[in-house]
């Protein structure tokens, strides 16, 4: 299934996307996506539903994050060698772990903000994966039943608040709107292969960044695993899982985003996002 939060921001209502691409309305069989309402047991209920029993949605409606609540926004850096390659950076030996606050979570198709005083806003495609169920030491073997499904995520990152700011990458990756994710939540019954999905993402019209998982150092049951040795992951957290080459501080020379810039960039089987940036504006 392709599960998707239609409406307006901040008043989003749970829905899907049917067998013709139309969304279908699922506010009448369950109040969102997040928590309990992310488990094995009830995405196969929704699963059963016949998809033109529900009601349609008209229009063209807005996409927000396919989960609610999310508690927990993490991310793996450097996991593709080439990109490390471009970072001027060693290729790990361990999973490097930051997080993203909950509060840069935004719509697939939202405009992208860059932060007050931001020199160096860069983009990143990443395949993102949505927890469904409480993890917490588990084995890299049965780590894939705690997914609840797979999404795109641009995990936007300012360098200089990332890398010249005295340390600690969440500085640079927190920033409103920098978290992009969507459109939709993929269930992993649908993903018949995470190690095989093509990624790209590309700036006004040009191509930025063409990759695929299959080149990711660390993959997406050993990244569950690993981190639920250090943190209880709930359903509904989100893992972003690294990009690769051909961000905008790779480039030479180096491009960052600037204001009117347009990014269109996904994830093949996962659906596409699209983004207008704009100035720092005060809520």
């Amino acid at each position: 299934m392709k599960l998707v939060r239609y409406g307006r921001p901040g008043k989003e209502k749970p829905g899907l996307i049917d067998e013709e691409g139309k969304v279908r309305d699922l506010s009448g069989v369950i109040s969102d996506f997040h928590g309990a309402n992310l488990s094995d047991k009830v995405l196969r209920k929704l699963a059963r539903i016949p998809h033109d029993t529900l009601p349609l949605v008209r229009g063209n409606p807005r996409f927000g994050v396919p989960v609610a609540k999310v508690g927990k926004f993490i991310g793996i850096g450097l996991n593709y060698a080439d990109h490390a390659k471009e970072a001027g950076m060693p290729i790990p030996t361990e999973p490097i772990v930051f997080m993203k606050a909950i509060t840069c979570l935004s719509g697939p198709d939202d405009p992208v903000m860059l932060p007050k005083g931001s020199k160096k806003t860069d983009w990143e495609v990443e395949l993102g994966v949505i927890i469904g169920t409480r993890a917490r030491y588990v084995s890299e073997a049965d780590a894939e039943k705690y997914i609840a499904g797979y999404c795109v995520v641009n995990d936007l990152s300012e360098r200089e608040f990332q890398l010249e700011r005295g340390g600690q990458w969440d500085k640079g990756k927190g920033c409103d709107t920098f978290g992009p994710v969507g459109p939709w939540l993929v269930t992993r019954d649908e993903v018949w292969n995470v190690d095989k999905l093509d990624l790209y993402l590309e700036l006004n019209g040009k191509r930025m960044q063409t990759g695929c998982t299959d080149t990711m150092i660390f993959k997406v049951p050993y990244i569950v695993s690993y981190l639920s040795q250090f943190m209880t992951l709930e359903p509904g957290d989100i893992i972003c899982t690294g990009t690769p080459p051909g961000v905008g501080q790779g480039r030479d020379p180096q491009r960052f985003l600037k204001k009117g810039d347009f990014m269109r960039l996904g994830i093949a089987g996962l659906g596409e996002q699209q983004q207008d940036v704009i100035g720092f504006q005060e809520f």
